[in-house]
């Protein structure tokens, strides 16, 4: 089988596949690709110009699964074994990596931004940090390993904000945008012991997450004020602290969403800062101070986490699967089209 890549060749041109030959050095594996989800971070790298690291032509994709197929020097113990990609890769040896800092590593590689990605038939990777899967347990769960593809980014990056809050029972976590990674932060933050609030622009997100939120807000029905009033009485009824130690998870990645996060802000908060969005917000940063609030934000997620969060799929209590399309790789600049446009709700996984 000849091995391809769809490259970037200039952002916004049609994505172009290139034959390859993987190989790896000391320390990388080649992995065949099982699936590579779609992520906005893709579309802005596509459409909105963000800059990679590695300029063009260049192959995105970071949400990988699949099987190591060779290795180089050093990595041979990987082959044959069905593994997740980090979608931040840590050196491991830095003064960041060596104090538990792994996601500020300055050497970091992220695939489909530092190296090449996943929208591919293989990928070269470094072997440090790759998630063994279990594939006994992977098929008693009822998945497939290109399904998990979506663990690399869209359920360990909101793992990681949920553990880095410390929540658990008795906790009220708020979470800000529900769809794509906000869906899956909501169901952590459940599986975490903590009561659940979910808010987001469409009615469709909202009722997609069924039993797993406690309270649902449209935000379109109200102004920040009514919602936060709406929370309040939610908490007062139902035994949790209506006016202090809300967590607020802010999973939009949109200006308004961020304004509104924000503006929930009580005694104590947290906001865990999870979406992103290149556009300015205006808020109070005093708030912080007189609320004696904190934030924190969350970039990726730490390799070590990664098997934990991967139990929560594969032990049900995340759920994946009901959220996730899968389409031909073949039909990459279509599904980047249509999901540019938002015309699919859903995580799209292709596969080669």
């Amino acid at each position: 089988m000849q091995a391809l890549r769809w490259m970037m060749v200039e952002p916004g041109k049609p994505l172009e596949p290139m034959a390859f030959e993987p190989t790896a050095q000391a320390g990388e594996v080649v992995i065949r690709v099982a699936g590579c989800g779609v992520c906005h971070t893709d579309l802005g790298f596509y459409y909105d110009r963000v800059r990679t690291n590695q300029s063009p032509p260049l192959c995105l994709g970071h949400e990988i699964s699949g099987r190591v197929e060779s290795a180089g020097c050093g990595a041979e113990s990987w082959i044959g074994r069905a593994v997740i990609v980090p979608a931040v890769i840590p050196c491991g040896q830095c003064d960041s990596c060596r104090r538990g800092h792994a996601t500020i590593c300055s050497k970091q590689k992220m695939p489909g931004n530092d190296l090449h990605g996943g929208f591919a038939t293989h990928v070269v990777v470094p072997a440090r940090g790759l998630c063994a899967v279990d594939e006994t347990r992977l098929s008693s769960a009822g998945l497939d390993l290109a399904t998990v593809s979506v663990v690399a980014d869209a359920v360990t990056t909101p793992y990681q904000a949920v553990t880095q809050t410390g929540i658990g029972a008795g906790d009220l976590a708020i979470v800000n945008g529900v769809g794509g990674v906000g869906g899956y932060c909501a169901q952590i933050a459940r599986a975490s012991g903590a009561s659940v609030v979910a808010i987001d622009v469409s009615d469709s997100k909202l009722t997609a997450l069924g039993e797993i939120a406690d309270l649902t807000i449209n935000a379109r029905n109200g102004s920040v004020k009514e919602i936060k009033a709406s929370i309040q009485a939610f908490a007062q009824a139902h035994g949790l602290r209506p006016r202090s130690e809300w967590t607020i998870f802010e999973c939009s990645g949109t200006k308004a969403g961020q304004e509104t996060a924000f503006g929930l802000l009580n005694h104590g908060a947290t906001l865990a800062v999870v979406g992103f969005t290149m556009d300015k917000v205006e808020i109070r940063l005093s708030n912080l101070m007189a609320f004696h609030a904190r934030a924190l934000g969350n970039w990726g997620c730490a390799p070590e986490l990664y098997p934990a969060a991967l139990a929560l799929v594969l032990d049900g209590q995340v759920r994946v699967a009901p959220f996730i399309e899968k389409r031909p790789l073949a039909q990459i600049n279509s599904v980047f089209a249509a999901v540019h446009r938002r015309e699919i709700d859903k995580r799209v996984v292709l596969q080669p």
